[in-house]
């Protein structure tokens, strides 16, 4: 019995050391497995870490008994992050890994490493373990790759909600007007005519536009026409003959001003007046009479069938066509409106007399956002302004307030590519880039494909990424990352017009993929001098690595 036991302890130890020496010969020969990393340097796309490992075992390396272990690991400063253990088994192994023949074979894995901050600066490493028949050895640790590249992390993320247009106007086209009106079927102009209310306001004006130092006096005419009624050949010699007498009557009516000749014009039929003054007026059936308007164009047609609205034309012939037989006297009118440095004054001390398109361009001059919510909210009470509305929520958004921005945003009653863009813009600052790109492509402008173009470098869709920012207007920071993304360098270098340090900084990896060294230093001196911040950054970053090795 104790010789069966001998010869049993035996046989372990015997086992033990063959097991131990076939694992230990896959130790010692870990050298000739060749393995490859793609990327070669690591790189960080949407937000992880995906490279493809490559491992060659060559031909009676692997044992058909054996079973081997691998863990894939990132190594950074402050920490590590491991893979769960890709596993392989010999071709005698009754399990359910991955074989790898005794001849040799060559396998592939893909890689997933969630980003980890502080990878910018580590390296990836496969560690092995070899078993056999119980027992395990450590093999040397295969280090396949060094650094994370994060360049895509540059990115300006905020995205663009331009304001809507304030409509304020440094220059303002005025005019001041005055006419007479003339008998049916005459040109003469009456005395009573000059001296009446109209004209009196018409001198005050030019009175007042002369004594107005924002106001100048740019041209001025005399306009003359003849109601609709009575054939057009007939009106159009009337209206002539009435710009002539008109033409007289002005030298009376600016005696003694400071103003130019007129330019003098002859109307003919005045279909258009015609029209203004039915639509606003409580005539029976005007409905119908501005329909025959919209369906004639031919003046003879037009004016039968009004004529033949027999129910209506007495009304037209007494309150409407009187008023069409005359003639305009206007002076046309640049105002000088209120600058910058008058607007700031005005908010301050007279703000009441500011109209929308004022408050509105104030409230892009004031810094703080106290000011400009309550310039807008001032905008919103007074003229129920849906622009300031807009433009509310575009300040909150652009003070990080996003609360109030959705608040101010659900507040606009127009539903326009604007606001789509705008919500767009709000979900990308909560990080929803899902509905950030549904609103993006609802809203379909300009701005929201630039915006577009922050979430196509974010999900690492690069190439879309350059066609929906090569054609971007204002800061060209994204347009330059996406071309170095796509490693269109040459691209990027004639896209990068900023000044930005950011920019700079961006120019300064482009020099460096091209192996211009002088280049990047001259740049990442000028980055340390505006931006300490992206100076730590290049420390760090492996696209500056050979750079940094000098």
């Amino acid at each position: 019995m104790k010789k069966g036991i001998k010869i049993l302890a035996a046989a372990a130890i015997v086992l033990s050391a063959v097991a131990c020496s076939s694992a230990k010969k896959m130790a010692e020969l870990a050298d000739n497995v060749i393995v490859t990393c793609n990327p070669a340097v690591l790189e960080c796309v949407a937000g992880n870490v995906d490279p493809s490992v490559t491992v060659t075992y060559p031909a009676n390396y692997f044992n058909p008994k054996a079973i081997l272990e691998v863990t894939p690991v990132i190594v950074y400063e402050g920490g590590e992050s491991k893979m769960a253990p890709l596993m392989y088994q010999g071709e005698k192994v009754k399990d359910n890994y991955k074989v790898v023949p005794k001849a040799g074979s060559t396998v592939t894995e893909k890689l997933h490493f969630p980003f980890v901050e502080g990878m910018e600066k580590s390296y990836l490493e496969l560690r092995g373990v070899a078993k056999f028949k119980g027992k395990s050895i450590t093999l040397p640790t295969k280090k396949v790759a060094e650094g994370v590249n994060t360049t895509y992390q540059l990115v300006k993320a905020d995205g663009l909600v331009p304001l809507k247009a304030d409509g304020y106007e440094a220059i303002l086209k005025q005019t001041a007007e005055g006419q007479i009106l003339y008998r049916i079927n005459s040109a003469d102009v009456q005395s009573k005519q000059l001296k009446g209310e109209s004209i009196k306001n018409f001198q005050n004006a030019l009175d007042e536009i002369a004594a107005n130092e924002r106001k100048t006096l740019v041209g001025t005419e005399v306009v003359a026409y003849a109601s609709p009624d009575g054939g057009e050949k007939l009106n159009r010699k009337l209206s002539d003959n009435r710009s002539k007498t008109a033409d007289k009557a002005w030298d009376k009516v600016v005696k003694g001003k400071s103003v130019t000749d007129p330019e003098v014009r002859s109307i003919g039929q005045d279909w258009e007046g015609f029209q203004e003054l039915v639509q606003n007026s409580d005539i029976r059936d005007k409905d119908l009479i501005l329909r025959v308007l919209s369906m004639y164009s031919d003046p003879a047609v037009r004016e039968s069938e009004i004529k033949n609205m027999s129910s209506v034309y007495s009304e037209l012939k007494n309150d409407i066509l009187p008023e069409l037989r005359r003639a305009r006297f206007i002076a046309n009118v640049e105002f000088k409106n209120y600058t910058p440095d008058e607007l700031l004054e005005m908010i301050n001390n007279n703000s009441e007399v500011l109209d929308e398109p004022a408050l509105l361009k104030s409230a892009t001059l004031v810094k703080d956002l106290d000011s400009k919510v309550k310039l807008y909210n001032k905008a919103i009470s007074k003229f129920d302004s849906d622009a300031a509305r807009f433009n509310l929520g575009t300040a909150y958004l652009n003070a990080g307030d996003l609360k109030n921005a959705a608040k101010a945003f659900a507040a606009v009653e127009t539903k326009d590519a604007d606001l789509d863009n705008a919500l767009g813009v709000l979900a990308l600052r909560n990080g929803d880039l899902a509905s950030a790109a549904n609103y993006f492509k609802k809203a379909g402008n300009d701005v929201a494909k630039t915006n577009q173009g922050i979430i196509d470098i974010c999900t690492g869709n690069y190439d879309k990424a350059v066609q929906d920012l090569k054609d971007a207007k204002g800061c060209c920071h994204n347009t330059v990352l996406a071309y170095i993304l796509t490693n269109q360098l040459d691209k990027a270098k004639a896209a990068a017009h900023c000044g930005d340090p950011k920019v700079t900084y961006l120019k300064a990896i482009i020099a460096a993929r091209q192996g211009k060294m002088d280049e990047v230093k001259t740049l990442l001196d000028e980055v340390a001098k505006a931006d300490k911040t992206l100076a730590a950054r290049a420390a760090k970053d492996v696209e500056f690595a050979e750079y940094f090795k000098k």
